[in-house]
């Protein structure tokens, strides 16, 4: 049986993915940072400590793999320097490529971001046709990651080679072990007034972002590119859903536009003088648009499941309360 690799095999979404992986019979090799643990244990599961930015790792840890399914990337929206982004997200993925090519794999599987694409409104989706514009053209995270899919999809090439791209939306769910994009949730949990931003994006289920991926090993067309999303839906809406879930609705204050752009060109020169802050300019722009997209080619060529985000949500918190996971956390 194809063995496969999953890059940034400790993160969010890759946990998720090799679990779905081990659910369908398939052999997986997990790489990870060597300081990075993992709590997946399976017999079919084989874990491999390395750099994705050490060309010499990443040839190891490919050598013997049929399918790459290439997760591993930086996604902190603190770091003021460009540089960290483009070495891990475009840098690790020419190493992929390299490696692919070098070892004859068949399928690559790149994970990307929906950002990668122009957003688009509730009323017209944001599809896999428009090309990333502002303001995510500023964001390093999005940025570096549209420049690792173009590389992707204009290298990984010729006789036996197929490249999938697949960009998803904003994933929650249960085991998010660094409490990434779950810190939506956990930071609402209780509260009685909650600001919140004005605009707005796509919510999935990480579990159906896994399985979506995991069927592109057979489904996938090669070249082509998939948003896996789901739902659209304002910040406000988000909420008001987590307060059906919880049956606890907090007093909903949205920030002004012009006040969050205001903190945001405040971060920006806190960033000038060196410091990592999540707060930049561009970073309050992306809370102030309405980030939507549409999974329409995803759900008829990948099988995509749409699990409600209400579901969603309702998965998350279980798994807070089941790892006894608090705001602290």
């Amino acid at each position: 049986m194809e063995k496969v690799l999953v890059t940034g095999a400790n993160g969010f979404l890759a946990g998720n993915i090799i679990m779905e992986l081990l659910s369908r019979g398939l052999f997986v090799r997990g790489m990870l940072r060597s300081s990075a643990s993992m709590k997946i244990k399976h017999a079919n599961l084989e874990l491999f400590h390395g750099n994705i930015t050490e060309k010499k790792d990443v040839f190891n840890a490919v050598e013997g793999c049929k399918i790459v399914i290439h997760s591993a990337a930086v996604t902190d929206q603190s770091l003021r320097d460009y540089f960290f982004y483009k070495e891990v997200n475009s840098g690790g993925t020419e190493n992929i490529i390299e490696a692919g090519i070098g070892h004859n794999i068949k399928k690559l599987i790149y994970v990307s971001t929906a950002n990668a694409f122009a957003f688009g409104s509730k009323e017209e989706a944001g599809t896999e046709g428009d090309s990333i514009c502002p303001p995510f053209i500023r964001s390093g995270y999005a940025r570096s990651k549209n420049e690792a899919q173009n590389k992707v999809l204009e290298r990984f090439r010729g006789p036996g080679r197929q490249t999938v791209v697949v960009n998803p939306t904003f994933m929650i769910g249960p085991d998010d072990n660094k409490i990434s994009s779950n810190r939506i949730i956990l930071r609402a949990l209780n509260k009685r007034i909650l600001f919140i931003p004005p605009g707005g994006k796509n919510f999935i289920h990480v579990k159906d972002v896994a399985k979506g991926i995991c069927n592109a090993i057979e489904l996938g067309e090669n070249g082509e590119c998939y948003i896996l999303a789901n739902e659209n839906l304002s910040y406000r809406e988000f909420h008001e859903k987590m307060g059906e879930v919880t049956n606890h609705k907090p007093f909903l204050i949205t920030i002004p536009g012009p006040l969050l752009l205001l903190t945001g060109l405040a971060g920006s020169v806190i960033r000038f003088a060196g410091i990592n802050t999540s707060l930049s300019l561009t970073n309050m722009r992306i809370l102030s648009i309405g980030n939507y997209y549409s999974a329409k080619k995803a759900v008829k060529y990948l099988n995509l499941p749409q699990t409600p985000v209400k579901k969603a949500i309702e998965d998350t918190i279980s798994w807070f309360k089941k790892e006894k996971i608090t705001e602290k956390a």
